[in-house]
């Protein structure tokens, strides 16, 4: 998930606008992050809104000329990869090896969990990450936090989440001050 220096995912205007995040999301430390966590995931899983952004952009970068060869393996693994769509208002995928769910999305993780595959990943849907939050759902989070104050917008983390401990397993600081965190949720069989 992206987030900016002051907690926002998205700005006070639209919560569709990402334009903020662009200067950044071209550094090393943004593109080897989120590398890092595709790798060993077998499912992306995303909310409708962020499913037509990064359905209707990402394979577009497949064989496109210049393209830096990380965001072309995304690209590729994300075309490639089964994707789960939370959605009330789809009635059919448009993208291939994509099943719409009209379900709550720790319902959905549970079901998952419990088949064989490898990580399960969120791309950057807050709705999503939220309620999986809420409902104690999350293992990991990885964060790439931006050197800019939105001001106002939305925020990933809204009060009355459950208590917990993280652990920070992994950081890296980039160009322009970006930082790339990932944190395991802590639990009582690691405490």
């Amino acid at each position: 998930m992206s987030l900016s220096l002051d907690g926002r995912y998205a700005g006070p205007d639209s919560p569709r606008d990402m334009g903020w995040v662009m200067p950044y999301a071209h550094t090393d430390v943004a593109r080897d992050h989120l590398t890092s966590l595709w790798g060993p995931a077998t499912t992306a899983l995303l909310g409708r809104v962020n499913a037509e952004g990064f359905l209707g952009f990402w394979p577009t970068v497949v064989g496109a000329d210049g393209v830096d060869p990380r965001d072309e393996a995304f690209a590729r693994w994300l075309v490639g990869t089964d994707k789960v769509v939370l959605s009330s208002t789809l009635g059919q995928a448009p993208w291939e090896r994509t099943t719409i769910v009209d379900a709550p999305a720790a319902r959905v993780v549970a079901d998952l969990r419990a088949a064989k595959g490898g990580d399960i990943l969120v791309l950057s849907s807050a709705s999503v990450i939220k309620e999986l939050l809420r409902a104690g759902e999350v293992d990991r989070l990885a964060l790439t936090v931006f050197p800019v104050f939105l001001g106002g917008g939305p925020r990933l983390f809204d009060d009355g989440l459950p208590a917990g401990q993280w652990e920070l397993v992994s950081q890296s600081a980039g160009a322009h001050g970006t930082l790339a965190l990932v944190y395991d949720r802590v639990t009582a069989v690691d405490a």
